[in-house]
């Protein structure tokens, strides 16, 4: 999402409201992950301007193995 001058510290709360984390900072962006029900999500992208929303992508549900046992080859 677009992330400059006072907008900034509005797009950082509004991540924080919805629980998402910034995962990368520029001078003009976040790249803000934020998981959850659908519907959330879509609470989330209705709450930002438009017009600061640069790319979004979103995948279904998935996992991943964790631990000693899964990384065996």
């Amino acid at each position: 999402v677009r992330a400059e001058g006072e907008g900034r510290e509005e797009m950082k709360r509004m991540s924080d409201i919805f629980g998402g984390r910034i995962i990368e900072v520029t001078d003009k962006t976040y790249t803000i992950e934020l998981t959850g029900a659908g519907s959330k999500l879509d609470a989330f992208l209705d709450a930002l301007d438009k017009g600061a929303i640069i790319e979004t992508v979103r995948t279904g549900a998935s996992g991943i193995g964790r631990g000693d046992r899964i990384l065996k080859a």
